[in-house]
């Protein structure tokens, strides 16, 4: 597969039972096919670790600000957004086959801000609380 930020052939890589494409010898991005980022967005998660350290020594070589990707696997073109509501990290995902893709940085700032899993249910469960008591008010006033 090609890099859809520099066009180098991205290095298939197995670290904790998982495989990733890495940009190694360019802009250090790294490709996560269906449901393989959920296994390394946590601090806790060792194969995260071990991805993080790998491109420790990839290139320096900077994506282009503001450019879209091609899914490296489909070659559709890939949407941008933020990983999660409460990963403040801008993202690449492919529409078609759900794979992603991380510019250089962006692992270590999803493994950083996202906290865990539990952390996660803790704050959807505060939510849909405080907006119930909020319905619940309102239709008091009512």
């Amino acid at each position: 597969m090609k890099c859809p930020c520099c066009a180098s052939t991205l290095r298939e890589v197995i670290t904790g039972g998982l495989t990733v494409d890495i940009c190694e010898p360019g802009c250090g991005g790294v490709f996560f096919e269906h449901f393989e980022l959920s296994q390394v967005d946590e601090a806790s998660e060792e194969a995260g670790a071990a991805i993080l350290e790998w491109l420790e020594t990839a290139p320096t070589k900077n994506p282009m600000p503001g450019q879209r990707y091609r899914c490296p696997k489909c070659a559709t073109m890939m949407m941008r957004g933020q990983f999660k509501p409460s990963v403040p990290v801008t993202v690449d995902t492919c529409p078609a086959c759900a794979g992603h893709w991380l510019d250089r940085g962006e692992l270590a700032s999803i493994r950083q801000t996202g906290g865990t899993d539990a952390d996660r249910r803790r704050m959807a469960q505060r939510f849909v609380w405080e907006a119930f008591a909020e319905i619940r008010s309102k239709h008091h006033e009512a």
